[in-house]
């Protein structure tokens, strides 16, 4: 019965990176609240019915994977890195109102820039003295950024933790079908059948037929 926060850089890299693992959660009796931290430029742009649009499907996408609490900070795609303390205090908030155990981030070595401000701003928000209650943290990839980083070592996601999704991995193309804005055809990363690959690949490696693939940051066992 824990509480799982999940920080979305965007709307979709909650189902791309651990639609899975968010329907297990949920059906092992946590409580799971996803933050999707920016909206989403278009070709560099801001268009209002675009960004209405893609929290529809966030919507949609929601009642598929079945987690219960969401929120949407409405901060600027393509500009956390220019100054994070826009992007520490909504985290900070999101983090001690909702209290949770468990925290999934992405993945610093990503080759987006949200993502990576995202990663730098919820780590200053989760230090242990800070946010007390956090047991456990981990980094997830999202197919198309994470694995399109310079193969440099300080980008390389190296996971530690797998996730068996086998039970879960229809739910999660369905609620990728959802994402009409960002979903591509075959062989782009972001389609249906591109995830459903990386799923058994990554479930090959822990011997499962479909995972989803985690850095362990953090992990306390308390008394």
């Amino acid at each position: 019965m824990k509480k799982v926060l999940v920080l979305a850089p965007h709307m979709d890299d909650e189902v791309l990176g651990l639609g899975g693992t968010i329907s297990k959660h949920v059906k092992l009796g946590c409580t799971v609240k996803v933050c999707f931290v920016c909206n989403r430029a278009y070709g560099h742009k801001y268009e209002d019915t675009l960004i209405e649009k893609e929290k529809n499907h966030a919507l949609e996408a929601k009642r598929i994977l079945g987690y219960q609490n969401h929120v949407f900070l409405d901060l600027n795609d393509e500009t956390l890195d220019e100054r994070l303390i826009d992007t520490i205090i909504p985290i900070e908030r999101v983090v001690h109102e909702f209290k949770p155990e468990i925290v999934y981030l992405p993945h610093k070595g990503d080759n987006n820039q949200d993502h990576r401000a995202v990663f730098l701003a919820a780590m200053v928000a989760l230090r242990s003295f800070a946010a007390p209650f956090v047991n456990e943290i981990y980094t997830y990839e999202v197919p198309s950024s994470t694995e399109q980083a310079a193969p440099l070592v300080e980008n390389i996601f190296c996971p530690n933790r797998y996730v068996d999704i086998s039970e879960f991995v229809e739910i999660k193309k369905r609620a990728l079908e959802c994402y009409q804005t960002e979903k591509r055809s075959y062989p782009h990363p972001r389609s249906v059948k591109a995830i459903e690959v990386w799923g058994m690949k990554r479930g090959v490696e822990a011997y499962l037929e479909h995972a989803e693939a985690y850095v362990s940051i953090r992990s306390i066992e308390r008394n």
